[in-house]
Order: structure tokens, then sequence, then C-alpha cells
């Protein structure tokens, strides 16, 4: 009995924190050689053994949510995947090794028109054409080895996601917040359909059928965003919001500054006319009325001249004019005029030759009684009220396509638009053969409010961005077929703590991402109205690109001979016509792409990682080039060869007698200890807080260095070479998972250990299952001593005493230090900061201004003196 208890201990203390016991090594001692088949080999026999990790969402103390954008599933992995995965993946093996409860998920974004066209030209489903393109990139991403959660896998073209879709759309419907209104889209006029913008070409032509394409007036349904402008906006002062950097201006930009308010009013046509301006109060003005510029859409339609808008807060109708006199804001095609409250109005009126019904003002109406009035009253009609700029539109999330996430609206003659009852969910994509055009009769169905037979389900699918709008929440729970998510889940795991992703998607993604967690917070479904604390926005890789001059006509780099590199100069071979060489975002049509399996298959999985890797920083762009291969390749081949000799040095006979007290013995041993501790310092700042992986792995490079030159007695007897070793393959392992497996299997079947009495390193366990390296408390770390923005001096303190040290602390030992106290003595201190980084280094930043001088006059009318 007690046995079995133990045993079941041992197996929940695995479960919860995610060890691995030592495996065997699948390489001999005398394998000194590092080449591609033994990486395949490595690779093989370690990839069902690294990946074994488990979210525990009770344990919400250590609770670390990383997140990378999902994945659109083209079929194929291109290296843009291969780098947001391989970043990805080693923050969030990093985090597990710091004892974190990490939580990396992975699933599909997988509605939208590459599937519908690849459909309709192959003849097939878009649902089993995505289905094969998921399960190939699937497996794709299995041998990149990234550490995913795969039970919480999820597609957005399941019918047990969407329905969580329509509900959200139907939450907002309920509220007001979605609508519909009339709006002009791209209408190709012989294939009869709408097209989304990208499907329209520079020449403004269709991609299909080549016919010039037309504005249409439809109805189209939106999502009213602009009712959380200000929300959004002021959400960027967040100060739980970390690494935004220029973000934030885009976020800002997008936005725009919330000066004004707008409505959402009838006209006389039936539909909605959104009037921004910055006096609600005009609306109480009984001889108010609209201006529209020459060339807006409504000018087009019939009886234009004869346009008016109800006005809810007089009961009074607005007539509409058509002209270009006024002084309109900027991205705004509407002016609501006021005579009673603007004498600019009244002359306004005057020169565009209006004979209106004047009819007298409430003089006693006060104007910020009369603006709050409006306000209130719009926000109790739904009709708008909230600040915004005056560019910003709500979201027209209408896709007049197949393979998207079906409006849950039924059409009825007599009902109107009417919301699917939320039980009746989801509301399922018909199973069609043909993907153009829809029938009457495909789409009846009945109504559920009066029971119509005759009714219409609605055609229109929503943009893909809704789907990706909320999929953060529902990754946590995303097999509860109960409810959209468990609250009290999300309430102890949100917000997402690290999202990776392109900066392609850092405007429209993150803005409609935020919208939607700013409504589920004001419903009180989410715990806070930001979603996203940290971001890390990567750059795209790029390959050489090789263009002949004349015609604009890509070529491949074997077709050319490169006359100048540093020029970009080149001659297509068969022809020698010119040849302009430029970097460029990878893509099939350029012919610049690479096939991450091709790398797999000639380096190896974790090399690919690697390259990836290095060189530049994450959010920089990639230029991908064979040049930059060998430092990574001849770094692993000198870590290969450091654990063997370490391995062989450690199990030879003794020779000879070592004196480990000797002086250049312990001179070797301190210079040991010294290079782990600082390059762990470094390695470990750039995975945790810049994120410059990039410079973590020079660090480790350093530290390689290092370990090459430490002479044959201290790689065999030396104790500190043994910990820098350990941690030279620990901190490899987030970014290499297989290779540093590999390592450190040999490393730990090592005999004669030095540190085997410590519990520094588990030396029973795998290298994933080992702790992060910590610097040792008596190693002297930096308080650097800033005035204005520049070093004044650098200060070194044991690690034991700067992990206590406080602002008041730091800025005593400032005012003791002559090099900072002779700087300030003319000078007065406006303000100071204290950035401290654990176990890393601090820094004191003194800002100061100069005393101005004066002169005073002394009684003595012969002396002076300076204040």
């Amino acid at each position: 009995m007690l046995r079995h208890l133990y045993i079941k201990s041992l197996r929940q203390v695995r479960h919860n924190w995610n060890i691995r016991f030592l495996t065997k090594s699948c390489t001999t001692a005398d394998t000194t050689e590092l080449n591609n088949d033994i990486k395949h080999t490595i690779e093989n026999h370690w990839h069902n053994r690294i990946n074994d990790l488990k979210f525990d969402p009770t344990c919400v103390d250590k609770k670390f949510y990383v997140l990378s954008m999902f994945p659109y599933p083209s079929g194929n992995l291109h290296m843009g995947h291969v780098r947001v995965y391989a970043i990805s993946d080693a923050i969030a093996r990093f985090y597990r090794m710091c004892g974190k409860n990490v939580f990396q998920p992975i699933g599909w974004d997988a509605f939208g028109l590459p599937a519908e066209n690849a459909a309709i030209q192959r003849g097939v489903e878009p649902s089993e054409w995505t289905k094969q393109n998921i399960e190939q990139m699937k497996q794709q991403l299995k041998v990149l080895g990234c550490s995913f959660d795969w039970k919480h896998e999820m597609s957005t073209c399941d019918p047990t996601y969407y329905k969580w879709t329509q509900k959200l759309f139907l939450m907002l419907h309920k509220k007001g917040l979605a609508y519909q209104n009339e709006a002009l889209v791209n209408w190709d006029p012989v294939d009869k359909t709408v097209l989304a913008d990208e499907q329209v070409d520079s020449n403004g032509c269709s991609w299909r059928s080549g016919a010039k394409v037309e504005k249409k007036l439809l109805k189209q349904w939106f999502i009213r965003t602009t009712a959380y402008a200000k929300d959004l906006l002021d959400g960027l002062d967040d100060p739980t919001l970390q690494d935004w950097r220029d973000i934030i201006n885009l976020q800002r930009h997008w936005i725009g500054e919330c000066n004004g308010y707008a409505f959402q009013l009838l006209t006389s046509a039936g539909n909605l006319l959104r009037v921004w301006t910055t006096n609600p109060e005009y609306l109480k003005d009984p001889n108010a009325f609209i201006v529209l510029k020459s060339k807006h859409y409504l000018s087009k339609i019939k009886n234009a001249e004869q346009l008016t808008l109800e006005n809810p807060f007089t009961g009074i109708t607005i007539p509409i004019f058509f002209s270009d006199i006024p002084n309109y804001a900027d991205n705004c095609d509407v002016y609501l005029a006021s005579p009673g409250f603007s004498v600019d109005d009244k002359l306004l009126q005057e020169n565009m030759n209006l004979a209106l019904l004047v009819q007298n003002i409430n003089n006693n109406l006060d104007v910020n009684t009369a603006k709050t009035e409006v306000l209130e009253q719009a926000k109790r009609l739904n009709i708008g009220g909230q600040r915004v700029s005056a560019k910003l539109q709500d979201w027209l999330i209408s896709r007049q396509r197949y393979w998207g996430t079906p409006i849950p609206i039924v059409h009825c003659d007599q009902c109107g638009a009417v919301p699917v009852p939320e039980e009746k969910l989801p509301v399922l994509l018909p199973h069609k053969s043909n993907l153009v055009g829809n029938s009457k009769e495909e789409n009846q169905c009945v109504c559920p409010k009066c029971g119509n037979s005759n009714a219409q389900r609605e055609t229109d699918t929503m943009d893909t961005f809704v789907d990706s709008s909320w999929y953060y929440l529902r990754y946590l729970d995303s097999t509860n077929s109960q409810k959209i998510f468990d609250e009290k889940l999300i309430k102890t795991c949100m917000p997402v703590d690290l999202y990776i992703g392109g900066k392609e998607h850092a405007v429209l993604h993150l803005y409609y991402a935020r919208f939607m967690n700013h409504f589920l917070h004001s419903v009180g479904m989410v715990p806070t109205s930001e979603p996203f604390k940290r971001l890390l926005v990567q750059g795209m890789v790029m390959g050489r690109s090789y263009r002949i001059k004349g015609t604009g006509r890509y070529v491949t780099e074997n077709e050319v001979e490169v006359v100048n590199a540093k020029k970009n100069q080149a001659l297509l071979k068969e022809t020698k016509e010119p040849v302009v060489m430029s970097w460029e975002k990878m893509s099939k049509s350029k012919l610049n792409g690479v096939d991450p399996t091709d790398m797999f298959r000639e380096y190896g999985t974790d090399t690919t990682r690697l390259i990836i890797l290095a060189d530049v920083a994450p959010t920089s762009h990639r230029n991908w080039s064979n040049a930059t291969f060998p430092g990574i390749l001849n770094w692993q081949k000198r870590l290969w060869l450091t654990v063997n000799e370490f391995y062989a040095e450690r199990t030879a006979p003794d020779n000879q007698t070592i004196d480990i007290n000797d002086k250049k013995f312990l001179e070797e041993d301190d210079k040991m200890f010294d290079s782990r501790n600082f390059y762990i310092k470094g390695a470990t700042f750039n995975y945790r807080y810049a994120h410059q992986l990039s410079v973590a792995i020079s660090k480790m490079q350093g530290l390689t260095n290092s370990l090459r030159r430490a002479p044959k007695e201290i790689v065999r007897y030396g104790k500190q070479f043994e910990r820098a070793l350990a941690s030279q393959i620990i901190m490899l392992a987030p970014m290499a998972p297989h290779f540093a497996s590999e390592l450190w299997s040999k490393f730990a079947s090592t005999p004669n250990r030095l540190n085997a009495t410590t519990d520094e390193l588990q030396w029973d366990n795998d290298v994933l299952s080992q702790r992060w390296p910590e610097i040792d408390m008596d190693y002297k770390l930096d308080l650097t001593i800033k005035v204005n923005g520049y070093e004044n001096c650098v200060m070194k303190i044991p690690r034991c005493h700067l992990d206590k040290l406080t602002s008041n602390d730091a800025m005593d030992i400032a005012f003791n230090t002559d090099s900072v106290t002779s700087y300030l003595i003319d000078k007065k201190i406006r303000n100071t900061t204290y950035v401290f980084y654990p176990g890393i280094d601090a820094t004191l930043n003194i800002y100061v201004e100069k005393v101005k001088q004066t002169k005073q006059k002394s009684i003595n009318p012969t002396k002076e003196f300076v204040s």
C-alpha cells in the first residue's frame, strides 16, 4: 500500500512540475564528429521526449501565458512561421525552466478567401482542403520541435468554435453594438459578387474575371467599435502594457484623437448616417441642418435633394444638403450646422442661400446642459454619443463569401432581421458543391420569432478578424461545450503575459482583439480590459530577389550572374540583361522563398532554429543568407567537441597529480567562475527582459569560447568548469531542445562529478527539467549611476546586496561617491529613477539642471559674492 502511494505521489509530482527523468544518450562516447546524420539521429531519438509538458490551470501564482499568433493553414510552413514559433518556443521553454507554469497553445485561423478560391479551382469542399492543410502543417510544426499544448488545439472553421463566435455576435447585437446599414462595396459585374479590397488589383479590376470593379451600395453588417474608441485610446496608457513601443503610436494613429462625438441617425432613405461633431448640443437646435460633400454616396440615390434626417433630440427633421463649402473635419464628409448656436453656421446658411424655416431656439438653454442631455439621450437610445475621432469608422464585418462564420440572423418579411436563438447555435455552413452564388431555396428557413416558413437566412459571413478577436480566451477552455469559456478560469489565467506575432497585424487585428476584450470586460466576463500585457513584434524573413530591370519579371538565383553584390547589380546569364537584386519578403511569386522542410533535411531542426534566431533581433527583418550559417554550424561543432572532451578527460586514468589549491589552478578556476556568471547574466537578461535572442546566442557563444580556452587540468578537476558547462547546456536547451538534451545526457552520465552534493543540478533529470542557472550570490553585479542619461560611474556590488538594494540605498551610494558629488555641486536635482533587474543589474538615473547664478551686492560696495 505504501509503495502504491509513493508511486502515485511520484507520478503527481512529475505531472505538476513536468519532470523528465534522465534519458540515455543515443550516441556513443567516441562519436567526436558532429555531422548531419548524427543531428538527425539525435532529433529522431529525442523528438518524443522533449514535449511532454503540461499546463496546470490550478497553479495560478506561477502562470505564464505565451501566445503566438495562430497560422492560416495554407498547407506548408514558410520561414516566417519558423521564426515566430522558434521565438515563441524558446521563450516558453525558458520560463518553464524558471519555474513558471507555462501555457503555450496552438490553433488555426482557418476561415478565409484562399481556401474558398482553392476549393473553386480544385472542385473540392473548402472544409476538406483546409483539413488536409492543417494535418500537413501540424506535422511540420511537430518536426520543428515546438512544445505546444496540443490538447487545447482548435480551429476557427470548426462548428464547436464558430458557435461561440456567433454567440459573441448575438451578445453585441443585444447591446446594440451589431447593426445593419448600407455601405459602398466592390462589385464584380461579371461574377456578380462582392470583392474584398485585396481581390481588386492595382488597375481596379477583379482578380478572377478581370472586369472593371464597380462601386455598389449594399446592406452590410457592422460592429460599433467606435462606442469603445475613447476606452481603447485611454487603454494605451495602461501601466500593465510592456514593450508596446511604437505599436502604441500605431494604435493611437488608427483610433485618432477622440475630440468629438458620433451619432447614428436615420435618413428618410431608410439608412443610418454617421454624424460626427465636436458640439453635440447643436442637435438641440431646431434650425440645425446637415451638409454632405458633393461626392457623398447619398448624392447618387433617388430623390437625394429631398433627403432629411430624423432628430430624436428635438422631434424635428433635419434637412440634408450637398456642398463642398463647409470646413469639414479631416477624414469626415458630414457637417452638422447649427445657426442657433454658431455664428459661423449662420453665415454658412447665408452663403449657401438656404431658405430654412427659422424657429426660435430656447434662449434659456445652457450649452453644457444641452450637451449633457443629448449625450445621455443618445446612449439611452443606443444611437451613439461616445467620444470618438472624426476618422474612425465602425467595423464592417460582412463578407459576401461562403467560407466564413455564418452571421446568425434570419430575415423575415414580417419581423425584419431576427437573431437566431442561442439554443439553435451554431448556424452551420450549408454543404455546397458550387460555391459561386446562392439560390433563394438554399437559404430558405423558418423565422424563429413568428414561424414564417418563407424567411431567409443571412448569407453574409463574418470577417475573419472576428474569429481571431477572441481566440486567446477560447484556448484556455477549448473543449467547453456548455459555455463560451469558464469565467473563473479566464479570471485566473488572463491576461496573456506575452503575445508574439508580425507587425503587419499590429493595427487591425490588435485593435479588434482589444475591442472584443474591452467589451467582454465591460460585461464582467474577463478580468482586465487589456488582453495582452507584453508584445514581441517580430520582423519578416526576407529573401534575395532577382528582377529583370526592363520587364520586372522575377527570376531565380541560378539564372543570374552577380556582378556587384554590394551595389545589388547582376546580369541574366542567358541574355546579359541587367537584373536588380533586392531583399524582399519571401514569396513564391518572387521566387525567393526557402522551404523549411529542405532546411530541416539539410541542416537539422535545431540548427534551423538557431540560424533563424541568430544574428538579428527578433523585432528586425531577417535577411536570409547562407553566408550566416557557418557561425551556428561551427558553434554546434565546438559544443559537441567540448562535451566529448569533458567526458574523455573525466574518464581517463589519473597519470599525474594536480594540486587544486595551487595558485595557478585557483586563478583559472576563478576565471571560469567569472565567465559563468558574466555570460549567465547576459543570456538571462536577453531571454527574460530584452527578448533579444540573437544577443543571448552571442553570450552563450562567449561562454563556449571560455570553456574552450580552459586548461586540461581545469576540465578534469575544475568544479567551476563543470558548473559552467552545465549552465551552457541548460541555456541552450530552450532554443535547441534536441541537441541540448543529447549534450546533457552525455554530460550527466560522465563519472567523477565535482558538484554531486549540491542541489544546483538535478543530475538524474533531463536538461529540460533543470532549473535555469542562477548568478552566484557573491558575484559582483553593476550598479550604474547616470546623470542626465550619461554614465557617471559603475559600482560593483555582490548580488546578495544588490538584490536588496532600494532606490534610497542607491541614492546614498551615489551621494557618497566623489565623481557624482563633484558633478552635482552647482546643480539642482529635478527627479530620479531607479531601474532594477533582479539578479542582473541596477541603474540609478539622476536628472539635474544647472542652478542659475545671480549677483548680489554686499554691504561693502567694493565686494560681490555669488549666491
